[in-house]
């Protein structure tokens, strides 16, 4: 099944006001963050502060942040939708890997969309779940991949050197499914394979909310694997550049992905990642060709030690092409909205 012809075209600007755009949640959570880089940059398409339609509102939701539980952040979203005409864009749309709480997720997804006037997603893969397990037709949703903040990596800073240790970089926070374990294990096997030093795995970021024991567990795993694990705690932006910079290959082993900002980030600092490949990842890599590495999971050990031998694969050229843009994005979310 294809889904291209839904991505919103941004051919023509619209030029009705957009909704109030209503941010949700921590500052420091993935979604809030992309949602204030998209409200920003409406704001710049506009030329002006955001003036809004306030008879709309538009919100990014998963039921994380809106609730304890996938009821309550259901009943949330529809205490807003009965006070405003709310269009929505989903993110984490469920999936059956979700495991235990897929059915009760589901749940609460059909009623988010209910109470939406209109619904956006990030990828065409999403598009591809809300049809195979909400139960709607692919184009009920408008498909707006994540936008860029830049139009071209970031040149590769002068301080950063490819040296010659055995280290593997996974970035953002640590939860069940986010990779680490497969990364830590892929890293010892391939530090087998080649004889020589210790590898390290270095994960740039903190552990979840709840999932603090975690790593714990990854510790005494990487232990067993002959393995060095460091793990760096909350970043600011500018640190979590550096340690993207740092000597290693960078890996994206999500699990469970439906659309990713940290794969991104990787592109957007320069770096080619190794990105299990999925769906998604494929939509990706011929969304911005070149910019992510795309490996099977038997072969994550294999593509590791390669990488060490050849560090500049991990690299990307400053010229490299990262469009679509948040501009483009800001452009194609204003033109959805003036045909809601």
């Amino acid at each position: 099944m294809t889904f291209a012809s839904r991505i919103v075209s941004i051919a023509r600007m619209p030029t009705p006001l957009p909704p109030r755009l209503l941010i949700v949640g921590p500052p420091q959570h993935g979604v809030v963050r992309y949602a204030t880089d998209l409200s920003d940059a409406v704001a710049a398409s506009l030329g002006h502060a955001p003036a809004s339609d306030d008879d709309r509102a538009h919100l990014h939701v998963t039921d994380r942040l809106f609730g304890r539980t996938p009821e309550e952040a259901a009943e949330r979203v529809e205490q807003l939708a009965s006070d405003t005409r709310l269009s929505i864009t989903l993110h984490d749309v469920p999936q059956e890997s979700d495991g235990t709480g897929f059915t009760r997720r589901v749940d609460a997804y059909r009623r988010f969309i209910r109470a939406a006037s209109g619904i956006a997603v990030n990828s065409l893969h999403e598009a591809g779940l809300v049809h195979e397990h909400l139960g709607h037709r692919v184009d009920d949703a408008a498909v707006i991949p994540i936008g860029a903040r830049t139009a071209h990596p970031a040149p590769r800073p002068r301080t950063a050197t490819d040296g010659r240790g055995s280290t593997v970089l996974i970035g953002g926070y640590i939860y069940p499914g986010k990779g680490h374990l497969e990364a830590i294990r892929a890293a010892g096997d391939a530090g087998r394979a080649l004889g020589g030093e210790r590898p390290t795995v270095v994960a740039i970021g903190s552990p979840s909310a709840g999932h603090e024991r975690d790593v714990d567990e990854l510790t005494r795993v990487a232990r067993a694997e002959g393995v060095d694990f460091r793990v760096t705690g909350y970043l600011d932006d500018a640190a979590y550049s550096r340690e993207q910079y740092a000597h290693g290959v960078p890996v994206a082993a999500h699990q469970h992905v439906s659309a990713s900002r940290s794969i991104l980030d990787w592109v957007e600092s320069g770096r080619r990642a190794l990105v299990v490949d999925s769906r998604y990842s494929r939509e990706m890599a011929a969304l911005r060709p070149g910019t992510i590495a795309l490996y099977r999971p038997q072969q994550l050990a294999e593509q590791i030690r390669r990488a060490w031998h050849e560090p500049e694969s991990t690299w990307l050229h400053p010229a490299t092409v990262l469009t679509p843009t948040l501009a483009d994005a800001a452009l194609a979310y204003r033109r959805w909205w003036a045909a809601l």
